[in-house]
């Protein structure tokens, strides 16, 4: 299992801190929230979609431990001009990588940008909630109305 000083590192700390260039906003109409069930955390996200139906902006609002600060920053780096598709995808291959570890096995990073300063949490189960909660609430708020 990772050291807690291997988990917070100072790049996952300044992740975290990153939050604040991705300002949740009135304008942002396709919402989505998700909550972590493990540790409560918290995260809504706000998207505008462009013409071509890729992610044109980004916003987000969480209340959520660093590591899922941290992710909801590695999402919202790496979205924008994705399809629907491609985040349901991403979300899978992150769910599918977790539940990996939490058997003590070893995986491949998933191919997203960014998930490498956060792979050290893969080890903690109770953080993989957190982990995934952009993913979770984009996918809620491209979900078919």
């Amino acid at each position: 299992m990772a050291s807690v000083a291997t988990l917070y590192t100072p790049e996952v700390l300044a992740l975290a801190t990153s939050l604040a260039a991705f300002p949740l906003d009135e304008a942002l109409t396709l919402r989505g929230e998700a909550r972590s069930a493990s540790c409560g955390s918290r995260l809504t996200l706000g998207l505008a979609l462009g013409e071509d139906g890729r992610i044109a902006r980004i916003g987000l609002a969480a209340q959520a431990c660093a590591i899922g600060q941290a992710a909801a920053a590695i999402f919202a780096q790496g979205a924008r001009g994705l399809t629907p598709g491609a985040i349901a995808e991403a979300e899978e291959a992150i769910g599918r990588w977790l539940e990996t570890a939490a058997r003590g096995e070893a995986a491949a990073l998933p191919d997203w940008p960014g998930l490498a300063a956060i792979a050290p949490a893969a080890a903690y189960p109770g953080r993989h909630g957190a982990i995934l909660l952009a993913w979770r609430a984009a996918s809620a708020a491209l979900a078919p109305r």
